[in-house]
């Protein structure tokens, strides 16, 4: 788990508000295609916690919906949107 933790921190911090105003993001950060990508992969992961904690009756914890979508579901998401254009740029050699 310490490894997880160590390459999600942001993702970990579940007190991150969920919308920040305009007037808090530097014009470079709101055009950034790297946090642009972090914001629509943490959209999921919670939206995997909320699915998976109503199956469960119960919350199951960030880092568990945390792990489990990455582990489920994340190359498919990655590679659907690729095909849609909406993903990172690709560096090309």
């Amino acid at each position: 788990m310490r490894l997880t933790r160590s390459l999600f921190p942001f993702l970990m911090n579940t007190n991150l508000p969920m919308t920040v105003s305009s007037e808090d993001q530097p014009q470079f950060v709101k055009n950034s295609v790297l946090y642009k990508e972090f914001l629509a992969e943490r959209e999921e992961i919670l939206k995997h916690k909320w699915i998976e904690s109503e199956k469960a009756g119960a919350d199951i914890g960030f880092e568990k919906a945390l792990l489990d979508w990455i582990v489920r579901h994340r190359s498919n998401w990655r590679q659907k949107r690729l095909k849609e254009g909406r993903g990172p740029v690709q560096a090309t050699a």
